[in-house]
């Protein structure tokens, strides 16, 4: 099967041949017909997180936000059979800890992260392997297209359970999304289907553009002012409820942290870089006189996807909104460098391999 592969962090990954799958006892094997481009894919290209353990080596495939059909099953799986439609979660679980057990696979004691460990090579492929298939397999609902649900990916899927479990926004609450990339127009048009007041906050006015086409209720350009905080605080009438660092980098952290007021949730979503290797200055003493919480949101638990199926099938959320563009397995190198200068806007997703 073709598959892009990495070889060397920052080159070009190698499209190529690699060896067809078989699924083990408790895993199927999934014929990819989508599959989103993510950041996160670009910080494993880079060879970022070794400090987070999940550094993808030499070898590896990437690509972690896939669905498409069953095509070859275990012996020892009892939910799914051949011909299924299904979305893989990229932060697989072992169902077996306390976490899994629980209902927090996200989670897991023994996270396996899709296309970042060499236990699970990722989906930028023509197949993927899904271990656990019982645990971190979930049926697709009629009306929810491959691409469609690869735009519900690791980034919509993270902002959704940052919103709507983890902070979480109620109708009319000021929410503030810093940095519209793909994870963060997920945000924004999320906090806008759960009634909240948006304003988003970026560097690029196109990107801007579609925070606003998105449910945006005000937008802040960083580069127009010296005090992001003071003018998103200004604009929800002296400081959100909820705040979301959608990017990952300490001043867009602070900036949402400062930018809460009294007991408002800073979200944290985007992952660092080897800039500031997971380690960010925070005012601590605002966020203890104004009682600030900080949560972080990773992915969301296979038990909850029918929460977001729900609302996109009464029209609530539009999966399709986010994605811009489709495009080849050929075309995923010219897509992660674009993403070295922040030149992509919303979530590219693979759909011809």
């Amino acid at each position: 099967m073709r598959a892009a592969v990495l070889r060397a962090h920052g080159e070009p990954l190698d499209i190529t041949e690699v060896d067809d799958l078989t699924p083990d006892p408790k895993g199927v094997v999934v014929e990819v017909e989508a599959c989103g481009i993510c950041r996160s894919d670009w910080h494993g290209w880079q060879g970022d997180w070794d400090w987070l353990g999940i550094q993808p080596q030499p070898g590896q495939i990437l690509g972690h936000e896939p669905a498409g059909h069953v095509v070859a099953v275990g012996d020892d799986v009892t939910n799914f059979a051949e011909g299924d439609h299904v979305a893989i979660p990229f932060n697989l679980g072992d169902g077996t800890c306390m976490q899994c057990r629980t209902g927090h696979g996200n989670t897991c004691e023994s996270p396996m992260p899709l296309g970042f460990v060499e236990p699970v090579p990722g989906a930028f492929a023509e197949e993927v392997h899904v271990p656990a298939a019982d645990h971190n397999l979930v049926h697709l609902p009629d009306g929810v297209s491959s691409v469609d649900m690869a735009g519900l990916g690791c980034r919509f899927m993270t902002a959704f359970h940052g919103l709507a479990h983890r902070a979480p926004v109620e109708a009319g609450d000021w929410v503030a999304v810093h940095g519209v990339g793909g994870v963060g127009l997920s945000a924004v048009h999320i906090a806008d289907a759960l009634g909240a007041n948006v304003v988003a906050v970026d560097l690029d006015d196109g990107k801007l553009s579609k925070a606003e086409e998105l449910g945006a209720a005000e937008t802040v350009n960083a580069g127009d002012t010296d005090d992001v905080p003071g003018a998103v605080q200004a604009l929800a009438g002296g400081g959100c409820h909820v705040s979301v660092d959608a990017l990952g980098i300490a001043e867009t952290c602070r900036n949402s942290v400062l930018s809460l007021g009294t007991r408002g949730t800073h979200v944290q979503i985007g992952l660092t870089t080897s800039e500031e290797r997971g380690m960010v200055s925070l005012p601590t003493d605002v966020m203890t006189m104004k009682e600030i919480e900080f949560v972080g949101s990773l992915g969301l638990p296979p038990t909850r996807y029918d929460e977001i199926f729900r609302m996109v099938s009464r029209g609530k959320l539009d999966p399709s909104a986010v994605v811009s563009e489709t495009v080849s397995l050929d075309d995923v190198n010219d897509k992660l460098a674009a993403m070295t200068n922040f030149e992509t806007e919303g979530i590219p997703v693979i759909d011809e391999f």
